[in-house]
């Protein structure tokens, strides 16, 4: 069989993959879950909860943990992509050394676990601004994540920095309402540096991600708002 036929033999198979997403009941994570199991490219989903989402589907498997004690799920987690949208805000947990396990901690934990079972690509949602020589605890928070990941041997790590969400919310956050307003009128005069500023709609995300988990690259990749929603165009669904 000569290379080019076998290339073209297998170009329309399928892939087969497994992955494993934390924060599923978040923004992110939700559309995520939900483009993962409309994707041809991924046979099983299975997603870290502290309580069962009331969803079921084929290829979804949930797996309620306590994230303070992961290690202890950790034969259970096996994936070759794996999905951390974890995090929190000021409002939900004040408590700075809570709000360092979230964002933190957790998905650092996850990253060495499914590291150790041999997961191939980590995909970690991060914050505009992510700086770990930061003054401000939030974006000082993510760019210390963002810099203890890159040393977890993964064949990829694609990190992602979303400028504010554009997303339906179960609790109505006042603010975040009224900025998608404002947000929405000036996103338009928002260019040349200044795109990665705007606000960016969490299906545009979730579609980014999972078409990069599927490309074949290897190395550590940092994503800006306004690069995610240019890689978010076409179809993730193949």
């Amino acid at each position: 069989m000569n290379n080019s036929f076998a290339a073209n033999l297998f170009s329309d198979k399928k892939m087969e993959k497994k992955a494993i997403v934390a924060g599923a009941s978040g923004a992110i994570g939700n559309s995520l879950l939900f483009h993962l199991l409309g994707n041809k490219n991924y046979a099983h989903v299975l997603i870290l909860v502290r309580s069962e989402l009331r969803i079921q589907h084929p290829k979804l498997q949930q797996l309620v943990v306590d994230y303070d004690r992961i290690s202890d799920y950790a034969a259970q987690l096996n994936a070759d992509v794996v999905f951390c949208c974890l995090g929190t805000t000021k409002s939900k947990t004040p408590d700075q050394r809570q709000y360092k396990k979230i964002d933190y901690q957790y998905p650092l934990d996850i990253a060495r676990i499914t590291s150790r079972n041999g997961s191939k690509g980590f995909h970690l949602i991060s914050s505009i601004g992510a700086d770990k020589n930061s003054k401000m605890f939030y974006t000082r928070t993510k760019g210390e994540v963002e810099n203890d990941l890159q040393q977890v041997p993964f064949d990829d790590i694609h990190i992602y920095r979303p400028s504010l969400l554009d997303a339906p919310r179960k609790d109505k956050r006042f603010m975040e309402s009224s900025m998608n307003i404002i947000m929405n009128v000036i996103n338009p005069v928002l260019i040349g540096g200044l795109k990665k500023y705007r606000s960016i709609r969490v299906e545009d995300i979730a579609k980014t991600m999972i078409r990069l988990s599927l490309e074949d690259k290897k190395g550590i990749f940092v994503h800006e708002s306004d690069e995610i929603q240019k890689l978010s165009e076409g179809d993730t669904t193949e």
